[in-house]
């Protein structure tokens, strides 16, 4: 028991590291590329940081885990939020949480709202309803999917306007000597922060199977059982690329790129169900335990509770007791005791 401790927390330790490296080069591309740090936080960050989910999670499938990759998922999106009103608690911030654009976080932060009512209603509804599948994929996941690809291409014209208003009303204020800070060799020095950017992608698709399996024998050896298990132990360690992430953009001062991430990859890990259920030998979710839906609802409560947080307006923002993060704590803590008790 005690080596697979050290199992896992060294594993842990490998993707801390190359979460960190993720961030850093995340900023470096959204600032050459000029993108935005929401735009590159949501969609790109979000993917990279969600991919040790998908292969802690493939490979939990094919040992007959499916019902700990579902709930690692869900309790990824958990441990997400918990990440960021954690973080909206430690920093002191003028205005929407954490945000510099609060109203296009809402719409990310909506997204991932929907996507997961789409999966909280699949598992609710699981073996009472016909199966439709295909290419092995249920109807389900299929949904979130198409969902997804709408939603992701709102964000985007959303932020390419944005961006274009943003460019128009510096070049009417001050011409170019307003213009945002570019790399000094323009696109040219995208391939050093690129390249870092997919060698620390690499690190985690790699260290992620490695996960799944210490997990599975730590939770055959705890008594905890794989549902419990699932939405905590192997969603914490899953989301420590979030989780450093988030903390190297907080020091960088790239806050936008936190919340981007967070939602980002709240919707990213929805989408992640789809390649699952098309390895899973029969439907997904009819595997998965019922209570899976109370983490799928808490994650829509905690999530709302956040896009609140965004789009209401302050002049000032008190450290400790900020009503939006603190409900949040308690919606969570809430959602895994249920887990627990359920489970």
């Amino acid at each position: 028991m005690t080596e697979l401790v050290l199992q896992f927390l060294g594993l842990a330790a490998i993707v801390a590291a190359a979460g960190t490296a993720l961030a850093l080069s995340a900023d470096r591309i959204a600032e050459i590329t000029r993108l935005g740090r929401l735009l590159v936080g949501s969609l790109l960050l979000a993917g990279a940081t969600s991919l040790p989910e998908l292969s802690v999670d493939i490979s939990a499938i094919r040992k007959g885990l499916a019902d700990l990759a579902v709930g690692d998922l869900l309790g990824s999106s958990l441990m997400n939020l918990l990440i960021l009103a954690v973080l909206d608690l430690a920093v002191r911030s003028r205005g929407g949480m954490l945000s510099r654009q609060a109203a296009s976080h809402a719409l990310s932060g909506t997204l991932s709202i929907g996507l997961t009512a789409i999966v909280g209603l699949a598992v609710l509804t699981a073996g009472r309803l016909p199966v439709i599948t295909l290419m092995n994929v249920g109807g389900w996941s299929m949904a979130v999917v198409i969902a997804y690809a709408l939603g992701a291409r709102m964000i985007f014209i959303n932020q390419r306007i944005a961006a274009r208003a943003a460019a128009d009303a510096a070049e009417a204020a001050a011409g170019d000597a307003a213009e945002p800070k570019a790399s000094p060799h323009g696109w040219g020095g995208l391939w050093k922060p690129a390249t870092v950017f997919l060698l620390a992608t690499v690190v985690l698709v790699l260290t992620g199977p490695r996960l799944a399996e210490t997990a599975g024998e730590l939770a055959d050896q705890s008594g905890l059982g794989r549902t419990f298990v699932g939405t905590t132990l192997v969603a914490i360690a899953t989301s420590l690329p979030e989780l450093v992430a988030s903390i190297t953009a907080i020091r960088v001062g790239a806050f936008d790129l936190v919340v981007g991430n967070v939602f980002g990859s709240n919707a990213f890990n929805m989408v992640l169900f789809a390649p699952l259920d098309a390895m899973h030998d029969g439907p997904l979710f009819a595997a998965a335990n019922p209570a899976h839906a109370a983490s799928a609802f808490a994650v829509i409560l905690a999530t709302v509770i956040a896009v609140l947080g965004q789009l209401y307006s302050l002049e000032h923002r008190k450290r400790i007791v900020e009503p939006d993060a603190l409900l949040m704590l308690v919606v969570l803590a809430g959602a895994f005791f249920l887990v627990f008790r359920l489970s």
